[in-house]
């Protein structure tokens, strides 16, 4: 039973019945039905049997991850599994909500997010659950534009199609598609931590350029065969933007998102792309020829023995590719720089100082910033601090901690009110400490120094 038809049922793991309502879209693994799960309405993800390789072990990894789990409630996990039909089967998960919409959906230009700081928290939401699904011991193997639900209102993101998810070590067999694989990955390694990070920076910078990083003027052939995606995304992958070779730069009328954005994105954040798609990073892996012919791929710091004629490779250490937890620390001082303009452009300040609005030509002018020990965050009405920059250690980016609010009595005045249920102790340049509990505001001032609790402190600056 390669495909299940309106009223088929089948049995679960969890001794209930799903019982097909109708198709929801296939791919190429299988097709998503929604289905009533004894009494609630679901989804299930059913495989082509000609498509599962080694079917018992795939079963096995998703019972498994059932049992265990998900990680976060961003992923819509898999919850109950079939039985065996006629060699194949299917696993019950969520259904999406409807302000959900594919991440290809933006990529087409088909839905626009709210705001760039709603891009900015897709982005920190993305980072967030890859870093939660690493730490709980997995790795995903298959990222790509598929595997996001997005409402790009709230910037909340579901990550879906878990099935490929895999204990670290492991391999579903399901590489994944060229253009989101780590070049290794394309020339036949095992996908990874590490190769998940690579393709986590492919999706970020789609997002925030809406561009692919390797497709540029010396990659845009008339007709993609198998053997040009093996050198672009493999074997000779180029980033569009390398600063060293402009070989592969945005074509003009073909690549103008690229074009356009690149350049408004902050430097820090096009050092943090051209840091991981630098050749350095982009060939991790290298490749090895035996006397015998053997073909051998080694990663960094590994050494390798030809089984055949006991050939030794062993390829030096390498620059690992960005961690979650760096990606969360520059999207963060991102979406504390986005400012919401009285003309209604939204522009980007320098905490430090002041920028043009490019759209009504006015100056603005950012009159303090907060400067913690690795962030200046930029002081300005409206502006917001979350739990990560008041709690020592904290990478929660939405409970919202602190607010900018402007004077009812003297516009050019400012204060930060204390959000949090924490008491801070403000310190002024006479040296007298005083405290700051819930709802209360300190008078935002050049030289005060603010306490958060646990010796986190920081000083307002003037600029």
């Amino acid at each position: 039973m390669s495909e299940l038809k309106v009223g088929d049922e089948v049995k679960t793991r969890g001794l209930k019945t799903a019982k097909v309502i109708k198709e929801l879209g296939r791919g190429g693994q299988g097709i998503v039905y929604e289905v009533d799960y004894s009494g609630e309405k679901k989804a299930l993800k059913w495989y082509y049997k000609t498509k599962l390789s080694h079917p018992e072990e795939f079963y096995n990894n998703i019972k498994s991850n059932i049992d265990q789990g998900k990680p976060t409630d961003a992923f819509l996990w898999m919850e109950d599994i079939t039985d065996w039909v006629d060699g194949t089967f299917g696993y019950i998960m969520p259904l999406r909500p409807k302000e959900f919409k594919d991440f290809s959906q933006y990529l087409l230009a088909k839905v626009k997010p709210k705001n760039l700081a709603v891009l900015v928290d897709v982005a920190l939401n993305i980072v967030s659950g890859f870093e939660a699904l690493h730490k709980a011991g997995y790795n995903y193997q298959d990222l790509n534009d598929g595997n996001f639900f997005v409402n790009f209102d709230t910037g909340d993101v579901l990550i879906c199609d878990n099935d490929n998810v895999m204990g670290h070590g492991y391999s579903s067999g399901i590489a994944g598609k060229a253009r989101y694989m780590a070049p290794e990955v394309v020339l036949g390694s095992t996908p990874n931590k590490q190769t998940d990070r690579y393709s986590l920076a492919v999706v970020l910078f789609l997002l925030l350029v809406v561009n692919h990083p390797l497709e540029g003027k010396a990659t845009n052939p008339p007709c993609m065969t198998e053997e040009l995606e093996r050198k672009i995304y493999g074997s000779n992958p180029l980033f569009i933007f390398d600063p060293e070779n402009g070989t592969n730069s945005p074509i003009p009328g073909l690549h103008m998102n690229a074009i356009n954005r690149w350049p408004a994105l902050p430097q820090y954040i096009r050092n943090a792309f051209e840091s991981e798609f630098s050749q350095n990073k982009l060939h991790l892996v290298e490749s090895f020829t035996c006397a015998c012919n053997k073909k051998h791929l080694v990663g960094p710091n590994e050494t390798k023995t030809c089984e055949k004629c006991k050939n030794e490779f062993k390829v030096p250490p390498k620059a690992p590719r960005m961690l979650e937890s760096e990606w969360l620390r520059l999207l963060i001082r991102l979406r504390g720089e986005i400012y919401q303009h009285s003309c209604g452009n939204e522009l980007l300040v320098n905490p430090l100082g002041s920028v043009e609005c490019e759209k009504c030509k006015k100056n603005v002018s950012i009159l303090a910033h907060l400067k913690f020990n690795k962030l200046n965050s930029p002081l300005f009405s409206e502006a917001l601090l979350y739990a990560c920059h008041t709690s020592e250690g904290s990478e929660d980016f939405k409970t919202i901690t602190a607010e900018v609010i402007p004077s009812k009595t003297n516009p050019n005045a400012l204060g930060l009110r204390n959000l949090s249920d924490v008491t801070w102790y403000v310190t002024g340049p006479n040296g007298k400490t005083i405290p700051k509990t819930k709802d209360e505001v300190i008078k935002i001032a050049n030289g005060l120094k603010i306490d958060f609790g646990k010796n986190l402190i920081a000083e307002i600056v003037g600029n």
